[in-house]
């Protein structure tokens, strides 16, 4: 059983950095960086604007504890296969507060030309790669996983190749104290005309205020079609932060679906380019919230090439006091032409008290594009309801049904058919135990 080995509660981030050297963790240039960017900026506040609609303060009050070495705490098998895609006929890399568990990942045959396993045994040749997509970010929290992270998956998928099954990356955080945090780094590289479906979720064992703090990167191929969906049920008193950095290739294919439904605060920042013509991108989100949750997605698609289209279609269902965030920026550069782009955010409140906070942007410079953005922010349609009630139907199940169909609108564009019909059972069965529908 390994010791639990993270930093004194009083700790600092730069106090914190040093027990890294003292653990035996090669101090690169990128962890450097990354302390020193941190340093210069610390946490975001309500007064930067790509934060002005989440306080973080929470965090920043948290005791700064990243998880260093794994955990003490034994999780068996069973505890996973009955979490959600714990059915799901996969590979998978089991994630235990941030460290790679190899007795609990499971990863079968895949073609010679693929690479599934984490990334801490393959660093040692990535080191100019990793942190090449993310390093113009601003997020300091980014700044904080460049020199922090501990592990995280590596998938590498050669040209022309395919994943023989879905690759599932599953991270549990089980850590007891408030503050533990687990810092958490993804390289996905897919070659030409690569195929292959990537299932990321992120699920709890303990109620402590966690920190769950993730940096994929993803560089997808000319012509390659890679479908990633991401699945958040952390516990209610936790907080993830996440960035997805992504650079498409030629005639790429690529679709993005984040369900959160976990989470005191959840962020998931999107930096996606187009960088080659003929580029389709999907950016798919579903965040249903109760009590005092928030979820915030923020993403900027950058249009660098001509002839590439990319859709956002982003839903809300809140309840109680919470809160949802939605800030879509599109730009389309100079010479970016033909560019097709549509960005959508529906928020559905089911009470007084809850709050849709959206901003849809459109920043053009061409002129021979098609761009459309729009949001809507309102309680359930009472026609529609009446129109049920015709029907036969009692009020909680026209409810009931207005609701799924709304979360349904995003769920029926994953295209892998076990995730998502599990998906959609799972988001059925959370509308009628949380949401007084009966």
């Amino acid at each position: 059983m390994s010791t639990v080995a993270t930093t004194d509660p009083a700790t600092t981030p730069v106090e914190a950095f040093a027990q890294l050297e003292q653990n035996g963790v090669e101090l690169m240039p990128l962890r450097k960086a990354g302390l020193a960017r941190f340093s210069e900026s610390s946490y975001p506040t309500l007064r930067d604007e790509d934060w002005r609609f989440t306080n973080v303060k929470p965090v920043a009050e948290l005791p700064f504890q990243p998880v260093l070495v794994p955990l003490g705490q034994a999780i068996g098998q069973e505890q996973l296969t009955s979490k959600t895609f714990g059915q799901l006929d996969a590979d998978r890399l089991v994630f235990v507060d941030g460290h790679f568990n190899a007795n609990l990942s499971q990863i079968g045959n895949q073609p010679s030309g693929v690479t599934v396993t984490h990334l801490a045994s393959g660093l040692a040749g990535l080191e100019r790669e990793v942190g090449s997509l993310s390093g113009g970010d601003d997020n300091p929290f980014v700044a904080l996983n460049d020199a922090f992270f501990t592990d995280g998956a590596l998938i590498q998928i050669g040209d022309g190749q395919r994943l023989a099954k879905p690759v599932h990356l599953l991270f549990v955080t089980t850590a007891g104290e408030d503050g533990e945090a687990a810092h958490i780094r993804n390289w996905i590289d897919a070659g030409a005309n690569a195929h292959g479906t990537i299932i990321e979720s992120h699920l709890s064992l303990g109620k402590a205020a966690t920190v769950t703090n993730v940096v994929t990167e993803s560089r997808i191929g000319d012509g390659a079609n890679i479908e990633h969906i991401k699945f958040q049920d952390l516990s209610k008193r936790a907080f993830h932060l996440a960035s997805l950095h992504s650079e498409l290739g030629r005639d790429a294919r690529y679709a993005f679906h984040s369900v959160a439904l976990g989470a005191r605060l959840s962020r998931n920042n999107l930096r996606l380019r187009l960088a080659q013509p003929g580029i389709e991108c999907v950016l798919n989100g579903l965040y249903m919230l109760r009590g005092q949750q928030l979820a915030d997605h923020h993403m900027i698609v950058e249009h660098a090439a001509p002839r590439c289209d990319s859709h956002e279609y982003f839903n809300g269902i809140l309840d109680d006091q919470s809160r949802g965030v939605f800030h879509g920026r599109i730009l389309v550069q100079p010479g970016a032409q033909k560019t097709d782009a549509k960005q959508t955010n529906k928020n559905l409140l089911l009470c007084d008290d809850a709050t849709a906070n959206t901003k849809p942007q459109l920043e053009i410079y061409a002129d021979d594009v098609k761009c459309t953005h729009g949001a809507t922010i309102g309680a359930m349609d009472d026609d529609s309801i009446f129109y049920l009630r015709t029907r036969g139907l009692d009020a909680p199940t026209a409810r009931r049904m207005l609701m799924h169909g709304f979360a349904g609108e995003i769920i029926e564009r994953i295209r892998h058919d076990a995730v998502r019909e599990e998906l959609d059972a799972l988001v059925w069965d959370r509308l009628e135990a949380e949401h007084q529908l009966h």
